[in-house]
């Protein structure tokens, strides 16, 4: 594998909204260095990022699809690289199986070491003489999968998709779901040192906060517990005035067993006159993950695959840990790349019979 090259995709800031330049390295640089016969179709998301479709079938409708994402969460950590002796400590805490190669910064293992490592995938299938199959490049998956909604939106599907994230090298055997919704709760200003005579909208949110943490979800025999996190929290009153409003965003990691209760539970544990509006998420999903050989596990995060509907069947599988992505920690090791890219050839001849072209 072309570290150097590697180093370069990293080198490259492509946090959500600023991917475009990613993109278009890529569109020229993966065509530049594989063999001869890769099409390549670009195709406008519609916030100025680009979806990018590197086509081997020849029909820009490749029945298998690598797929991962461009962007970035911020902020930009560049890249790295050092050795590693086993029995080395790795940032994350883990201890070094065998000597290897660390690859730090962002992007390391969510996702471009999923391009990486699909890419050199779809190099070796290439190689093998198969055709029918593509790599697919999508924007915005850390803001909403905008990408992936986009390309569904307006270009083929496919009968299988294999979702690139950091996934310790194990097929996902199903995924959470997501509940996002924005809420404003009133209060009444009023001098603080006289509070009788107002109502502080930020004691109503602690009181929320505190009667959502005794609700009782039912776990999920396959996904567990159901959680959820606070965030664009705002209250503007100075701090000599109860607050007359404060609003904030709540995101629920949904099970099975708790996709469907989620909103009456928040709307049951909200004071009077508080507005909640819904905005999107995802429902909980199984995927494929009987490849022999390669363990499976269910994941709690997100990712593009509920959003790629046109394709028939879906898996999500890819190198790196969730737990050091989208931290200051983040970093994939030479020995987890080459071993995804052995199990992407190893899923895609499961999936097509092993069959060439």
């Amino acid at each position: 594998m072309d570290l150097n090259f590697f180093l370069e995709i990293l080198g490259i800031p492509s946090t959500s909204g600023e991917e475009k330049a990613l993109a278009q390295f890529l569109k020229e640089q993966l065509v530049l260095r594989g063999p001869n016969g890769i099409q390549v179709f670009e195709y406008e998301v519609g916030d100025g990022t680009l979806n990018l479709l590197f086509d081997w079938s020849g029909t820009g409708k490749p029945s298998f699809v690598f797929c991962t994402h461009l962007d970035t969460v911020p902020p930009f950590i560049a890249p790295s690289i050092d050795l590693v002796n086993k029995g080395d400590r790795l940032p994350d805490g883990k201890i070094a199986a065998q000597d290897d190669t660390i690859v730090k910064g962002r992007g390391s293992c969510d996702a471009k070491g999923q391009v990486f490592s699909m890419y050199n995938a779809c190099l070796e299938l290439q190689k093998e003489g198969y055709t029918d199959f593509g790599l697919l490049l999508l924007a915005g998956e850390e803001t909403g999968s905008w990408g992936a909604k986009a390309y569904t939106r307006d270009c083929p599907g496919g009968a299988f998709v294999l979702v690139g994230e950091p996934t310790d090298n194990h097929l996902v055997s199903a995924s959470k779901g997501t509940k996002a919704f924005e809420v404003t709760i009133p209060g009444r200003a009023c001098h603080s040192g006289y509070p009788e005579h107002g109502s502080s909208a930020v004691e109503k949110f602690v009181d929320l906060m505190n009667t959502l943490k005794l609700v009782e979800f039912p776990d999920d025999p396959v996904l567990g517990p159901t959680t959820w996190n606070v965030g664009d929290l705002h209250s503007n009153n100075p701090q000599n005035i109860l607050s007359p409003e404060i609003d904030f965003r709540i995101y629920f990691r949904t099970t099975f067993a708790t996709d469907e209760l989620i909103q009456n539970k928040l709307l049951g544990a909200c004071p009077p006159g508080t507005v909640v509006r819904a905005f999107g998420g995802d429902t909980p999903q199984e995927y494929f993950h009987e490849v022999d050989g390669i363990p499976s596990k269910p994941a709690s995060f997100g990712s593009d695959a509920p959003r790629l509907t046109k394709f028939q069947r879906k898996a999500i599988c890819g190198p790196g840990s969730i737990l050091t992505a989208h931290t200051d920690k983040e970093y994939v090791l030479l020995s987890e790349m080459e071993k995804a890219v052995e199990q992407y050839v190893r899923i895609f001849k499961s999936v097509t019979g092993n069959k060439q072209e």
